[in-house]
């Protein structure tokens, strides 16, 4: 990897800075003064420092956030705040973005990674890795509605959803656990329009086995530890 890029990427200034930092001989190479910006350096095995501070490496972020309602699950967008604003400088130097979408309105664990394809192995449909919320419902369950859920739903265009897996945890305020394996938009929501009830909130707390971290402030995220990343990184 060329020098100037290993230290942009890295946050240490832009490829213009960093060529200044050169000609300053800021910049040690294996404690090696050095000034040729598109030098090659093995990030694993060079000892690169600035002002005598060692730049460790870091190819990919793995961040679990506590997605807030208001904000959109993009990288960009013209009109609303994304959850890439959420972060700081040092985690957007690394161009992350959301693995999948969770709605606008719509709260809980969201994974923020720039790791292509572990994020295609969260959210492959061919993984049927399973995604479960909380949900709060206004009107009446029918009464085999667990059934239904579980024999699949006729959405509004016409999809038949995948099997998914509905508990009543709390029937006197119409809370409930959803659980299914797919992503189509508005999903959960517009299951429960089939039925003839309506979502008035809704949490993901799950992803596989990546569960939300409850001491997590809503608004805050905080990267993954070893052992959720490893359980990431298995699913083949």
């Amino acid at each position: 990897m060329r020098l100037d890029k290993l230290l942009a990427n890295m946050g240490v200034g832009s490829r213009k800075e960093v060529k200044q930092l050169l000609k300053a001989k800021r910049i040690t190479v294996n404690e090696a003064i050095v000034k040729d910006n598109g030098m090659h350096v093995d990030p694993e095995h060079d000892q690169v420092c600035v002002d005598e501070e060692l730049i460790t490496y870091q190819k990919h972020i793995y961040l679990m956030m506590h997605k807030p309602p208001g904000v959109v699950s993009a990288t960009s967008d013209k009109r609303d705040r994304t959850v890439i604003d959420l972060l700081s400088a040092d985690e957007k130097k690394f161009d992350p973005f959301p693995v999948g979408r969770l709605d606008k309105d719509t709260e809980g664990l969201l994974l923020i990674t720039n790791d292509g394809e572990l994020a295609h192995r969260l959210t492959s449909p061919k993984k049927h890795v399973e995604k479960v919320y909380i949900a709060y419902i206004s009107g009446e369950f029918p009464e085999k509605i667990m059934e239904q859920f579980q024999e699949g739903l006729t959405l509004d265009d016409g999809y038949q959803t995948k099997p998914a897996k509905l508990e009543i945890v709390n029937k006197q305020s119409n809370k409930v656990k959803v659980t299914i394996t797919e992503g189509k938009y508005h999903q959960i929501k517009r299951m429960f329009i089939t039925v003839g009830c309506k979502v008035t909130y809704l949490k993901r707390i799950q992803m596989g086995n990546l569960q939300l971290d409850e001491s997590l402030p809503i608004g805050n995220f905080r990267p993954l530890t070893e052992d959720e990343l490893q359980y990431c990184k298995s699913l083949k």
